[in-house]
């Protein structure tokens, strides 16, 4: 069964670092643009950082500056490295990628289900 599976999320305090991962699952052949995003209670689900198989990256302009997205193909991971982080980063943490191709079939548009992410003091 092909799936995403995030980890790394938890509670730290402002100025903390975090470093979330990204493990898909299954007989993977290759995976086109991964993406992080993120949701807070009440606010819709937003865009934090992708990342194209060749590892070109983008960011939100919120985030720019202290989070860096990666992935390592070999082991079909994204990562997403957040310091200096602030209460206003608290959400659950979302990865996605956008197609991925496996023994089982091409998967497009899929999500893991989501690592929480507090920062508070």
């Amino acid at each position: 069964q092909v799936q995403l599976v995030e980890s790394g999320g938890g509670l730290v305090q402002p100025g903390g670092s975090l470093r979330l991962s990204c493990a898909a699952s299954g007989s993977i052949f290759s995976i086109s643009a991964m993406a992080w995003y993120r949701q807070a209670p009440g606010k819709q689900r937003e865009l934090v950082a992708a990342i194209t198989i060749t590892g070109r990256t983008n960011y939100a302009d919120s985030v720019k500056g202290r989070f860096t997205i990666s992935r390592d193909n070999a082991k079909n991971t994204m990562y997403l490295q957040m310091n200096n982080l602030k209460p206003e980063d608290t959400s659950v943490y979302y990865c996605n990628a956008d197609r991925l191709h496996s023994a089982t079939g091409t998967f497009r548009d899929l999500w893991g289900q989501g690592t929480r992410v507090t920062v508070s003091s």
